[in-house]
């Protein structure tokens, strides 16, 4: 791998595929001892907050709902289906 620009690297394609990473994953780095770099893919739940901090950040949201049902009930309309789930 060759550091470019920017300081950003590409992960070669094997990498990529034998560690399940996809595009906008996140990766924790961390600096080890005698300058070792090491990146360590983050769980799934992180990438989720993610998305949902930026679904909250422009404006995708709805409810507050006093009740389950409630909240079915909001979903149903969306989706224009009847939920069987009650």
């Amino acid at each position: 791998m060759r550091i470019k620009e920017k300081f950003q690297v590409t992960l070669p394609a094997e990498l990529r595929t034998r560690s399940g990473l996809a595009v906008g994953d996140f990766l924790e780095v961390s600096l080890e001892q005698g300058g070792v770099i090491t990146l360590t893919p983050k769980s799934m739940v992180d990438r989720q907050i993610a998305e949902g901090l930026a679904d909250l950040k422009a404006g995708r949201v709805h409810g507050p709902y006093e009740t389950a049902e409630e909240a079915i009930s909001a979903l149903d309309g969306r989706t224009g289906r009847k939920s069987s789930v009650r």
